[in-house]
């Protein structure tokens, strides 16, 4: 079953889809899902993945939620710490609204770098944590996507916007926080055994080599998808990766 929910605190407002058994108020294993940069919670591919989760394990949900700024969320401009505040949101509204004893995420691209800031960061909640090719230096793939006179006008103090179906507001303090936050420096071997990274072969946004490199520093598991892009947008790929992250969570 679907089930469209609105965490609404502190002035914030989170739009949400929850994937769910028969009752949404006691889900006790929950696998927080993530989208990419300009993404949402409409994606396919978390949507393939939920349902089957919910039709393969008992006790299993899964929850997908736009970003700030993406999808159907109010806010205009990128603020770095504002997506860790989304996440803090929909972790308490897991445990406390759904009654989940166990935390799983499953994240790709931009929202996989956010999971991996996440947990350097603020801490660890999840029981296990799959990512599908992850933006290991988030901070490059933005000034890829930028031109040269996009970069001059930040420099300059002023705004661009930045975006595929929805436009959002980006400035310089973004980047630097992406900078700032790298999430390389940090260390991951405490998790290394519950992690496991996707990455597609033929990926022309996020470099495979980033996590491939990343996965070997840290002793992650990492499993290079032959044919696959960023996306995943093959149906083949698409349900590989979904079956391999449903089983990555199976009940223990």
């Amino acid at each position: 079953m679907e089930k469209y929910i609105d965490i609404n605190k502190n002035g914030l407002s989170v739009r949400c889809k929850l994937f769910y058994q028969k009752d949404f108020r006691n889900i006790p294993h929950m696998v927080i899902c993530t989208h990419g940069f300009g993404g949402n919670k409409e994606n396919h591919s978390a949507a393939k993945f939920a349902q089957q989760l919910i039709s393969k394990y008992k006790g299993y949900g899964a929850i997908v939620f736009d970003w700030p700024c993406h999808g159907q969320d109010a806010r205009k401009k990128l603020v770095l710490d504002e997506f860790m505040t989304y996440l803090t949101l929909v972790i308490d509204y897991c445990r406390e609204e759904l009654h989940a004893q166990d935390l799983y995420n499953y994240s790709v691209s931009f929202g996989a770098y956010l999971t991996l800031k996440y947990m350097a960061e603020i801490g660890n909640p999840f029981k296990k944590v799959g990512l599908r090719c992850p933006g290991i230096n988030m901070y490059q793939l933005m000034l890829n996507n930028l031109s040269e006179e996009e970069q001059a006008k930040l420099k300059k103090g002023k705004e661009v916007s930045v975006g595929y179906e929805r436009k959002m507001k980006c400035d310089q303090k973004f980047l630097d926080d992406l900078k700032n936050s790298d999430i390389r420096k940090y260390e991951y071997f405490d998790w290394a055994d519950d992690m496991l990274i996707l990455h597609g072969t033929k990926d022309k946004l996020a470099p495979i080599e980033d996590s491939q490199k990343f996965a070997d520093d840290n002793v992650i598991e990492f499993i290079p998808v032959e044919n696959a892009n960023h996306t995943f947008s093959d149906p083949k790929t698409s349900d590989f990766a979904a079956h391999t992250m449903v089983e990555l969570f199976k009940p223990e």
